[in-house]
């Protein structure tokens, strides 16, 4: 039976949206999008009740693309209920956790898709592999990505790298053009040669997690580390693996020899991974600048910064 008590002893019919949340979605323009926020509270108190779940607590800060609430099952087990903005996006992840059925990553137990809901396997949320040191994140951000890359299954949701990349290149385009970004402009024309030139002959199709980083691995019970959040795409490792490159990337700028320690850190998970280390590179690069600009248009400059710089150093 769902229950939610209130502060005041009272049961409520609602669950509780986290401020990040909200202020993250208050605004979209998308009037579906603001709909489903605003009706996000009943409808995971009703699915609460479909589904038999205790509510014990709604995670906080929470995320900016969802709400994740922790739940007991009739019989007592933990579980996850997660609720992602509705869209082609959360039907993706959806498909991709069905795919692997845990292999690699939480196991979804349950899916609703009239109300998106998803019922997951529960991990430790406060313990990711940021938490380990950097060599051995890396070591089992490793081991863990490789068991995501299977075959797409037939009939499968998913975009290419090569049509999510050519989404992002007029954008991309525009923002190595205007204010502060401009400065970047010779590292932006060699990321949009580089996406032109890597998607043309890719050397394997296969299931990526599509938004891999230390972050999105998490601690569990049934294996040590467990990826949640895809953002699936079918297409070749080295663009999933890229995205761990620029992992914790603040680390190598605060050592000796930035530059060369990046170089060797594209090595290195390459060769862990039977990776070709040019494409990697051009990858990593890609990524760096893509994700760069897009953080500086937001006005997060230091952080553009960084980026920007460790793009240079590849």
């Amino acid at each position: 039976m769902a229950s939610a008590p209130r502060p005041d002893g009272r049961d409520t019919d609602r669950v509780p949206v986290p401020k990040r949340l909200l202020d993250a979605l208050s605004d979209d323009p998308a009037s579906a999008v603001r709909s489903w926020l605003d009706a996000l509270p009943g409808t995971a108190w009703r699915q609460l009740a479909a589904w038999e779940l205790t509510l014990e607590r709604v995670a906080t800060p929470g995320g900016r693309h969802g709400l994740v609430a922790l739940v007991r099952q009739a019989d007592g087990a933990p579980a996850a209920l997660k609720f992602p903005v509705p869209g082609p996006d959360a039907d993706r992840e959806r498909a991709a956790l069905a795919h692997w059925n845990g292999w690699g990553a939480a196991r979804l137990l349950r899916a609703d898709p009239d109300t998106g809901a998803l019922l997951l396997e529960r991990l430790h949320g406060a313990v990711s592999l940021r938490s380990l040191p950097e060599p051995k994140a890396l070591l089992e951000a490793a081991g863990t990505v490789r068991r995501l890359w299977v075959p797409p299954p037939e009939g499968h949701p998913f975009a290419s790298v090569s049509g999510r990349t050519e989404e992002e290149r007029e954008i991309l385009r525009v923002l190595g053009t205007g204010g502060w970004a401009a400065e970047a402009r010779p590292l932006t024309d060699e990321a949009l040669e580089l996406r032109a030139a890597l998607p043309a002959e890719p050397p394997e199709e296969v299931l990526l997690h599509g938004a891999f980083r230390q972050g999105k691995v998490l601690a569990g019970e049934r294996a040590p580390w467990l990826a949640v959040g895809p953002a699936p795409v079918v297409g070749e490792r080295a663009y999933d693996l890229a995205r761990l490159v620029l992992d914790r990337c603040e680390d190598l700028a605060a050592g000796p020899g930035p530059a060369a320690a990046a170089r060797r850190r594209v090595a290195k998970l390459a060769d862990s991974l039977d990776v070709d280390r040019d494409r990697l590179r051009g990858w990593s690069l890609y990524r760096a600048v893509e994700t760069g600009l897009r953080h500086a248009a937001a006005g997060d400059h230091r952080r553009a910064e960084l980026l920007l710089e460790f793009a240079g150093w590849l």
